[in-house]
């Protein structure tokens, strides 16, 4: 166990045992520095992590103290056991299936991939994009081709300072999205019958797109908190011979967990002499709740093996399809490909977002949408926790607007999922998100819609839902 692992694991037992009390505050910070002689980021990882399992909070002024309400909060989903073996994918007759009524708007929304248009400064950027394209050099259409709008990366590479990451304004490529960005990643590293590493469970359209390149599936099974197995994927890189690794780091979809950042700095320090590039999928990296964001595996990076990539659908402008990659070592393959798979991507967007990041107020609009994202996440798991049977297991994700649910056994998630769209709610079933079809009694739900009546409802009509089918057998 690590440091922060043991700190975690002591403190939880006292909580547990009932030695600390519901709302007695625990050692300080300092206090633990000096009884155990370790650093103090080392001691805000595991107080950060205890957080995120909802068994002690922050108070203002007062320090952490044991969380009132924490026999209250569902257990976290396990984590699962995976076969070693590689797998051809096979998911998209599957995902087209059953995420075509996330298309309607008159279905609660539970399923989507996408949080809710209102929380983003649309009618802002819109103005920004009229005055841009009104006042766009005819030449720039020339120099914004790949790698992109040189002004939008120079404000990207500004961002990447606050997540500890040196990049210069040519490590960039502009891309029409992320999964454009994460698709020529894979282009850049891989051949039809490759093998690549994901996480179990894994964002079907990653499996999507290894599908599409003919590229074989190896899971590695994912804690519901920290992130990659690096024991089980070391053990892997032993037995296969693993082309590439693409995982999310921080708030990963479905689960919504992050690795904390000693983790990533191992996870980096695995692959590195082993010459194995790593697909960083680090969309929701600005959806963090906490004081600080997380550092990116890119910020542990010395061999230029992690190709970062980032998108603005997930935090700023949703439609506009503009993403990016760091590509490191990869950078003249990505932008080659960039190049002669779609030329370039929307200039006037790109000049638009630009525009806006110059202006400052971006900084203003995430803090508004964390807040969102952080408020109705608390008013969802109050809910699951009121409407569903008490043994379900659900994540507690400090960032992104995603919960795992890990529902009783004898819940079927593709029934489930079938009963709810009748009654105009979707969600996203477990076997959505594996290559095997496994997490066959697991849905995934979406927090990202302003808190109403109306998904309140769908919320408590699911948990009947799970009740009646776990008492049917």
């Amino acid at each position: 166990m690590l440091l922060y692992e043991r700190l975690m694991a002591d403190i939880s037992r006292l909580i547990e045992n009932g030695v600390l009390k519901p709302g007695e505050k625990i050692p300080s910070v300092r206090a633990i520095c000096r009884q155990r002689r370790i650093s103090q980021s080392t001691v805000l990882a595991a107080y950060h992590r205890l957080e995120d399992r909802a068994l002690i909070e922050a108070r203002p002024r007062s320090g952490y103290v044991v969380s009132a309400h924490w026999k209250h909060v569902p257990q976290e989903p396990r984590t699962a056991r995976v076969s070693g073996a590689t797998r051809a994918v096979d998911v998209t007759d599957l995902v087209f299936g059953i995420l075509e009524s996330t298309r309607n708007r008159a279905v609660v929304p539970l399923g989507s991939a996408f949080p809710s248009p209102e929380l983003f400064p649309l009618p802002a950027l819109a103005r920004l994009l009229g005055s841009v394209a009104r006042k766009l050099d005819p030449w720039i259409t020339v120099a914004d081709l790949p790698p992109g709008s040189w002004e939008l990366r120079r404000q990207i590479v500004k961002r990447y300072l606050g997540f500890d990451v040196q990049l210069e304004v040519e490590d960039l490529v502009i891309t029409s999205g992320a999964a454009e960005a994460l698709n020529l990643c894979l282009q850049a590293l891989t051949r039809p019958g490759d093998v690549v590493a994901v996480e179990s469970p894994a964002f079907y359209g990653a499996l999507q797109i290894l599908q599409q390149h003919g590229v074989r599936a190896l899971e590695i099974p994912t804690h519901p908190r920290e992130g990659v197995d690096l024991r089980h994927l070391e053990a892997a890189l032993g037995r296969h011979r693993i082309k590439a690794c693409w995982f999310m780091t921080s708030f990963q979809n479905p689960l919504g967990c992050s690795m904390p950042e000693e983790r990533k700095r191992l996870l980096v320090e695995l692959l590195a002499p082993r010459n194995i590039p790593l697909i960083e999928d680090d969309v929701y990296a600005e959806l963090y709740f906490g004081s600080r964001s997380p550092r990116p595996a890119k910020a542990f990076d010395r061999d230029g093996l992690v190709l970062h990539c980032g998108s603005f659908a997930k935090c700023l402008a949703p439609g506009y399809r503009i993403g990016w990659v760091a590509p490191g070592r990869f950078a003249r393959a990505v932008a080659r490909m960039k190049f002669v798979n779609s030329i370039a991507s929307n200039i006037p967007a790109q000049e638009a977002l630009a525009a806006y990041l110059a202006k400052g107020g971006y900084e203003f609009h995430l803090r508004r949408l964390r807040h969102a994202l952080q408020s109705q996440q608390n008013r969802m798991l109050e809910a699951i926790a009121a409407y569903f049977p008490k043994d379900v297991r659900v994540t507690h994700p400090q960032g992104g607007y995603f919960l795992w649910l890990e529902l009783p056994a004898a819940v079927d998630a593709l029934a489930l999922q079938k009963r709810a769209a009748s009654l105009g709610i979707s969600i996203a079933p477990g076997p959505l998100f594996s290559a095997n079809r496994k997490f066959g009694n697991c849905i995934r739900l979406n927090y990202g819609h302003p808190w109403s009546p109306q998904i309140e409802e769908a919320v408590r009509t699911l948990g009947q839902l799970a009740h009646y089918a776990k008492t049917r057998r």
